[in-house]
């Protein structure tokens, strides 16, 4: 009988949900981290508690796939012992195209196992600049990142031990790993973290915004914030050098721009951690939308619409640039910093506004006093919804399903969330149209994906 490190040689045979690769040890699933399916490694168990799985580290390649690569991340490579490897990048010893197909192999189960899609379809594609008109579509598509998926990450967290050590948690673990370099980073946000010497212990934020200058955030245990975004886990936010000139860490207001937008947002506010991901989630929506009306006004101007875990507006910005200068919606948010910048970033519209509150709580308020007309106008509207990591859940999607919109838009972040509550989409009358899955985490195992449902 294996036990907690033992050694065993396995066949990966599957990629699964986390990161993880799938073996077989005496009829027991094995997740092993750090290899690629087709492989034959060597791996030390580390996990053995649980009667359904154990987890191991690969230690050695045994027979190699072609898919795989020196690691994008040298200190992370399969030479170095698995406690001394950083976290972040466990796809960055994969070919980029490979990733993503493994990726989009993860969604696909589970919109099959925990969606009840017989046979889902999804597309998959990397991040993308906005369309100059003067270079070539093709040109464009790496633009932000480069080649092999590093130099895209404008956010970043490190972590400070007991004794000062600045790093990355190696994986599945609280033990701070000094930085020999940092290639997942932007080059201005990897030069200022291997400047960072000390600290008190916690953590400390790294932000480049889009004025270039990097923010450097400091982050004690005794004054970690709550969790942002209406109770959305933050997706790993980072920052940069400059100082903070806030009255407390992150409170300094940057700005974000979008296809020539300005959004205002505090420096240790949630966005989007790779330089183009707004912009290609934003231009997703568009164009799912677009796709979702036929004939029929992308946005109607009479409708009212919600945006859902709306942070700054990003979305509900989206939203009045399809319907026009009139667009009613209403962006609801429970962290009220961001709810005053969505306020700020969605003036232009006199229909919008931005509320605090908690979603559930916010839809079951909405449930009980909107008005005949009001749930009239809902029911021609979008409901965009961004969730943290979690999903929505069951009740927030009852909400949804109640109010009978036209069409609902999500963008998620996790696959397995967005099946569960697709899932109680189906059950609400509801069905996908159409699933874009956004490598916007090149070299991590992070996918997002905008699933568009309509009634039928």
């Amino acid at each position: 009988m294996s036990g907690t490190g033992d050694i065993l040689d396995l066949d990966i045979t599957g990629v699964a949900h986390g990161g993880v690769f799938v073996a077989r040890h005496e009829g027991r699933v094995v997740f092993v981290a750090d290899t690629i399916p087709g492989e034959r490694v060597r791996a030390r168990l580390t996990d053995t508690a649980k009667k359904s799985f154990w987890r191991a580290e690969t230690l050695e390649v045994l027979e190699a796939s072609p898919h795989r690569q020196l690691h994008v991340w040298r200190q992370a490579d399969v030479d170095v012992p698995p406690d001394q490897r950083p976290g972040g990048a466990d796809f960055g010893h994969i070919s980029l195209d490979h990733q993503r197909r493994l990726k989009l192999e993860v969604l696909l189960d589970a919109l099959h196992r925990f969606g009840g899609i017989a046979v889902p379809t999804a597309t998959m594609r990397g991040a993308s600049a906005p369309l100059d008109a003067d270079r070539a579509p093709d040109e464009q598509e790496a633009d932000g990142e480069t080649v092999d998926g590093t130099g895209w990450r404008t956010r970043v967290s490190l972590h400070v031990d007991a004794d000062g050590r600045v790093g990355q948690y190696a994986a599945r673990s609280h033990r701070v790993i000094p930085l020999e370099d940092l290639p997942l980073a932007t080059a201005a946000v990897e030069r200022a973290a291997l400047e960072l010497r000390g600290g008190e212990q916690g953590r400390i934020d790294l932000v480049q915004p889009a004025d270039g200058r990097v923010r450097v955030l400091p982050r004690p245990h005794a004054s970690r914030p709550a969790a942002a975004r209406g109770g959305r886990a933050r997706r790993a936010p980072g920052r940069g050098p400059g100082k903070n000139t806030g009255a407390a860490p992150g409170r300094e207001v940057v700005v974000e721009r979008v296809d020539g937008r300005d959004f205002r947002v505090d420096a240790g506010g949630f966005w989007q951690v790779h330089r183009l991901a707004a912009h290609t989630l934003t231009a997703t929506v568009a164009a799912a939308l677009r796709g979702a009306t036929g004939d029929a006004p992308i946005v109607d101007t009479d409708a009212w619409h919600l945006d859902l875990y709306g942070g700054v507006g990003l979305f509900a910005a989206t939203l009045g640039e399809l319907g026009g200068p009139a667009t009613r919606v209403t962006s609801v948010e429970s962290d009220p910093r961001a709810t005053e910048h969505a306020g700020e970033n969605l003036a232009e519209w006199v229909g919008a506004r931005a509320e605090t509150g908690r979603v559930d709580r916010w839809l079951a308020r909405l449930a009980a006093e909107a008005s005949v007309t009001e749930k009239e106008r809902l029911s021609r509207g979008v409901v965009l919804l961004d969730p943290p990591r979690s999903g929505a859940g069951r009740e927030v999607v009852e909400h949804i399903t109640a109010l009978s919109p036209a069409t609902v838009v999500y963008v998620a972040c996790d696959p397995v969330a967005l099946a569960r509550d697709i899932a109680t989409f189906r059950s609400g009358g509801y069905e996908v149209g159409r699933i874009d899955a956004l490598d916007v985490f090149p070299n991590s195992h992070h996918v997002e994906a905008v699933a568009v449902l309509t009634r039928p």
